[in-house]
């Protein structure tokens, strides 16, 4: 499906605090600091004020990721923006989580100046401690996951702690999104947060009664030309084709490199997000933890399986 790339809509639901006008009569402005104050009185039609949306931002690249400071910024013009992120890369992680050591949290400065929280864990570690422990009294609206350093689509879906980390906000019940850029020698991380950002106005601009939403947004790469357009696209199946690299280390011990993993090994759909990446589209990929494949729950059930022998 073929989508033009919008401009910015408007967010019912969600939005800055409401700002009175100069001009309003139920306004007074102070001279000294030109702040506008409320009247003493005002009247019952005052319009009461929204809550900004609260976003909670984290990624799999590590907490100083250029990626992240850029779609901060970014989503920092929708809503309060909280982030808990890896202390250190996280990449290809999946959705691990850390069972048999504790997590570490602290508080720090992040290169742009606004504070976050480093922790010393996998990102699915971080959205679990952020929505049970840092955010428990103020659950966020919207989960963010990115801007991953390379894109995520296909079967590398499966290993990305990027999507792993908006599949976990998606199972506490909060709308998520997953955002990767497709790797480049100069990685254009802003205008991909600006892209990423009219896919995350539109969503949540929509009827939220599914709040298990869950998207995996990818945006080509930026550093020849404008994308194309945007595509609501399936999951590419075909596996990848990798290479297991041998080397030896100075003692003779043999190691071995995964690489690869770019191409499909065999034909892959061309209305897929791999393909449609490929040829320049943002792609916006609907995802499901649920993996019951449920056309073939009646064919298992018809063999009449049992424990006797």
């Amino acid at each position: 499906m073929l989508l033009p790339l919008m401009g910015r809509m408007p967010m019912p639901r969600y939005g800055p605090k409401t700002v009175m006008h100069a001009s309003s009569p139920r306004c007074l402005t102070s001279a000294c600091t030109n702040r506008i104050m409320p009247s003493a009185e005002p009247e019952d039609n005052t319009p009461l004020e929204r809550p900004a949306m609260r976003i909670l931002l984290t990624n799999d690249d590590g907490i100083m990721a250029p990626g992240l400071l850029a779609l901060r910024a970014e989503l920092a013009t929708r809503g309060d923006v909280t982030v808990v992120a890896p202390a250190t890369p996280q990449s290809a992680v999946g959705h691990a989580i850390s069972v048999s050591q504790p997590l570490f949290c602290q508080e720090i400065d992040l290169a742009d100046g606004v504070r976050g929280f480093s922790v010393d864990g996998r990102p699915a570690d971080c959205v679990k401690l952020a929505l049970l422990v840092l955010m428990k009294d103020r659950k966020p609206d919207l989960v963010v996951s990115g801007i991953n350093h390379g894109a995520n689509v296909g079967i590398n879906v499966l290993y990305s702690g990027t999507v792993a980390a908006a599949i976990e906000g998606a199972f506490y019940g909060v709308p998520s999104v997953a955002a990767s850029l497709a790797f480049s020698q100069s990685m254009h991380f802003r205008e991909a947060a600006r892209l990423v950002c009219r896919v995350v106005d539109q969503a949540v601009a929509r009827p939220r009664g599914d709040k298990s939403m869950l998207l995996n947004v990818n945006v080509p790469d930026l550093s020849q030309r404008e994308p194309r357009g945007l595509r609501v696209c399936r999951m590419s199946i075909p596996p990848s084709r990798e290479e297991m690299i041998r080397r030896a280390d100075p003692r003779g011990r043999p190691y071995f490199w995964i690489t690869g993993g770019e191409v499909p090994a065999g034909p892959a759909d061309p209305e897929s997000d791999q393909v449609s990446l490929a040829d320049g589209y943002v792609t916006v990929t609907p995802l499901q933890f649920d993996l019951t494949d449920v056309a073939r729950l009646k064919a298992v059930a018809a063999w009449n399986l049992s424990l006797s022998e």
